[in-house]
């Protein structure tokens, strides 16, 4: 067994998980979140503990890690949450959360809108500021790069969206 799959998830309190065919729920006061297994993985509840068991040695045992992964994802993201910061760099470049949609303003002749889906909340505490949350981390990290894709930063000036933090290594411009 694999030794991530062997080390059990804890549940904290307020935080519940249903295990019931091939399922398994957890739900917190973040939100519910929901995980199918795959054949030969199963979840065993004891004393607020998730343990991750397999039956079959060769298929399944490259599943149990994974499994394991997945499940302390879910029970952080119900208890904590996610979070992940965007940053507008650029002459002009704005964003403002207006209702379920996210308008930018990024150098295009056009506003972009980028609608917001269920499960995920969007603040803009300044206006070259995204602030994304959810319960789901893989979610959060999918609508956070679909944001980015729009106008990723580009490698002479470094203007455009990026992560908080990231290193754009710039290129050096041409020489006369």
């Amino acid at each position: 067994m694999s030794r991530i799959a062997k080390a059990p998830v804890p549940l904290p309190q307020g935080v519940t998980a249903t295990i019931a065919d091939g399922t398994v729920t957890v739900k917190g006061n973040k939100g519910t979140l929901s995980l199918n297994l795959t054949a030969g993985v199963s979840v065993v509840q004891a004393d607020k503990r998730l343990e991750v068991k397999y039956t079959d040695p060769n298929d399944a045992r490259m599943h149990a890690g994974s499994t394991r992964a997945h499940l302390a994802n879910m029970v952080h993201g119900v208890s904590k949450g996610y979070e992940k910061k965007l940053e507008l760099v650029g002459v002009g470049f704005r964003a403002q959360v207006q209702g379920k949609v996210l308008n930018l303003t990024l150098g295009f002749s056009h506003p972009v809108n980028f609608p917001i889906p269920a499960g995920i909340t969007i603040e803009t505490p300044s206006q070259t500021e995204i602030v994304v949350r959810g319960a789901d981390c893989q979610q959060v990290g999918q609508v956070c790069a679909e944001i980015r894709d729009i106008r990723p930063p580009e490698p002479y000036k470094g203007k455009g969206v990026r992560y908080a933090n990231e290193q754009i290594s710039l290129k050096e411009g041409k020489k006369k």
